[in-house]
């Protein structure tokens, strides 16, 4: 059934992540609810908001990791490419700061 996707242990904890910050922020909306206010994103924004720009904003560094991996191996002079976990630690960082400050 799920043939299609390459199930890695870092994919599988990327997706269980997201699901677990989705299931935490509902408790925290039901629990304490959400007021806007105004980070550096242009716009207000809620919890949920940041939320959202910030998954997707993880997503594009994964993506963007994966992409360019072969292009750090030769620029830094690796044996191999690097670790996707590098870009899930990048990506929580982006998308904590996001939470945090946006």
């Amino acid at each position: 059934m799920l043939e299609w996707m390459a199930w890695t242990l870092p994919v599988a904890v990327f997706f269980i992540s997201i699901v677990l910050m989705l299931i935490g922020m509902t408790v925290w909306e039901i629990r304490s609810p959400t007021v806007e206010r105004k980070g550096f994103l242009p716009l207000r924004t809620t919890r949920g908001d940041r939320l959202f720009i910030g998954l997707l904003s993880a997503a594009y560094v994964n993506l963007m990791f994966v992409g360019l991996s072969d292009k750090f191996q030769a620029w830094l002079s690796l044996e191999s490419e690097p670790s996707v976990w590098v870009s899930f630690v990048l990506s929580m960082g982006v998308l904590a700061f996001v939470m945090h400050k946006g």
